[in-house]
């Protein structure tokens, strides 16, 4: 008499890349932001500081585009920055219906703190992971992000 083989049901369908790819980036925002928070700040925090540091002069304007966020946005997370003693914002003498935003010493001092943890982050999360792997990622990442903007002309700002 002759066993006949039965088929494995097939097991579940690999996990749609949209769905994977926003539960590890839920992942590492929840991680990033812990890093951060150790080090005396939050991604907002980061962001326009990391903008004000490499585009010093520039306009609240100008620094929101940089960080991707509204003037209504910006201008509530200066107000904030200023309070607490870590950017100035000056009128501009050639244009006075523009402020210039600068780093004070404690703006700098917290960039530094912030800077280290981003960058002790960083070579966190690429622990065990080849620098041709690393730029495969960035390629695969830049392709997904092309394939679902609208404008993928649009490149995003590298702060």
């Amino acid at each position: 008499m002759e066993v006949l083989a039965v088929p494995k049901p097939p097991g579940p369908p690999p996990q749609p890349i949209g769905i994977l790819l926003a539960r590890t980036g839920k992942a590492l925002d929840r991680a990033f932001d812990d890093a951060l928070a150790a080090a005396g700040g939050n991604l907002p925090t980061w962001l326009v500081l990391l903008a004000v540091k490499f585009r010093a002069g520039r306009t609240q304007s100008g620094i929101a585009d940089g960080v991707g966020v509204s003037g209504a946005t910006i201008t509530h997370q200066l107000d904030h920055l200023e309070a607490a003693g870590l950017v100035v914002r000056a009128r501009d003498p050639e244009d006075r219906r523009l402020q210039t935003i600068t780093l004070t010493a404690d703006g700098d001092a917290l960039f530094d703190r912030l800077r280290d943890a981003a960058l002790e982050f960083d070579l966190r999360l690429r622990s065990g992971i080849a620098d041709v792997e690393i730029a495969g990622l960035r390629q695969l990442l830049t392709a997904l992000h092309d394939n679902v903007t609208t404008d993928p002309a649009r490149e995003l700002d590298p702060i």
